[in-house]
């Protein structure tokens, strides 16, 4: 099994990624609000470092999205990257986001089907 986590900083391409998970046999994920490094260390700074920290996190965004799914094989792991990609294109432009997997040694908890 693995998870895939993908951090959107794209929110308005939400509902498109879901919809292309969904279309690829990816039963659920659980969507988190989230917020950035940069956003959270731009209300905690004083005003006259903040200049440089907008620099540094140009491409950040206040508000991003954090979406996990448990998926149980490598062949539908690799369908529900490529729907990811499909939509958000080359994700090592800024401002898009970041997404990873991990391989998972133990789920527990999670519900399948004779049908899965």
């Amino acid at each position: 099994m693995y998870l895939i986590v993908l951090v959107l900083n794209k929110v308005e391409l939400l509902e498109k990624v879901l919809e292309n998970l969904s279309r690829v046999g990816v039963p659920g994920a659980t969507i988190l609000d989230s917020t950035g490094m940069g956003r959270a260390l731009s209300e905690s700074v004083p005003e006259s470092l903040l200049t440089g920290l907008q620099a540094l996190f140009q491409h950040s965004r206040p508000h991003n999205k954090t979406i996990f799914s448990v998926i149980e094989s490598k062949e539908k792991k690799d369908r529900a990257l490529a729907a990811i990609n499909e939509i958000l294109g080359d994700m090592s432009r800024p401002g898009i986001g970041i997404m990873f997997t991990i391989t998972l040694l133990d789920v527990i908890g999670l519900y399948q089907s004779e049908h899965n």
